[in-house]
C-alpha cells in the first residue's frame, strides 16, 4: 500500500470541495486524460466517474467508483484501469485549523495484473505518483480559497 501525505493551505471544506467535483479529476489526477461523465450525485455511494486515462491515442476508457465517504472527511473509491486492474483510493482530510488541512491518500491494487507488482518498487512508483496528484490536488483548493477571499 502506498500512503502520501500533504499539508494543504485550504480549509477541508475546500480540500473535500475538489474531491467532489468529479469534472476536475484529470486536473489533478495523474494519468487521467479526459473525464467523459459523472454520475449527478457523484460523490455518494455507489456513484460512477467515468474518465479516459493514459496519453491519445491509446488512452483507456474506464471508471472510478465511489464505495464510501463522509463528506468533508474521508472519500474511497475503487479505481479501475483494465485491463491492467483496480485498486482503492482513500482520501482522508484532516483539518489542522480553519486554513490548513492534512490530506492522506492510501492506494492499492486490488485486482488484475498489477497486483502482482505489490511490492516495495510498485508502492515507491504509486508514492510519487500520488505526491504529483496530491501537490495538484493543493493548487486546485488553494487558488480556488484565493479567488473567493478575493471576492
Amino acid at each position: 500500500m502506498s500512503i502520501t501525505e500533504r499539508i494543504v493551505r485550504a480549509p477541508a471544506e475546500a480540500v473535500y470541495s475538489v474531491l467532489s467535483d468529479g469534472w476536475s479529476y484529470s486536473d489533478w489526477v495523474v494519468g487521467t486524460a479526459h473525464i467523459r461523465d459523472v454520475d449527478d450525485a457523484w460523490p455518494a455511494p455507489g456513484t460512477r466517474l467515468h474518465h479516459k486515462a493514459g496519453p491519445w491515442p491509446v488512452s483507456i476508457r474506464d471508471r472510478s467508483e465511489s464505495l464510501d465517504w463522509e463528506p468533508g472527511r474521508m472519500l474511497l473509491l475503487k479505481v479501475h484501469l483494465w485491463p491492467f486492474g483496480a485498486g482503492h483510493v482513500k482520501f482522508t482530510l484532516d483539518r489542522l485549523d480553519d486554513r490548513a488541512t492534512r490530506v492522506t491518500m492510501q492506494e492499492q491494487f486490488t485486482e488484475g495484473p498489477l497486483l502482482g507488482v505489490r511490492n516495495k518498487v510498485g508502492d515507491l512508483f504509486l508514492h510519487f505518483r500520488n505526491a504529483e496528484a496530491l501537490q495538484r490536488l493543493a493548487d486546485i483548493a488553494e487558488r480556488r480559497v484565493a479567488a473567493a477571499q478575493r471576492g
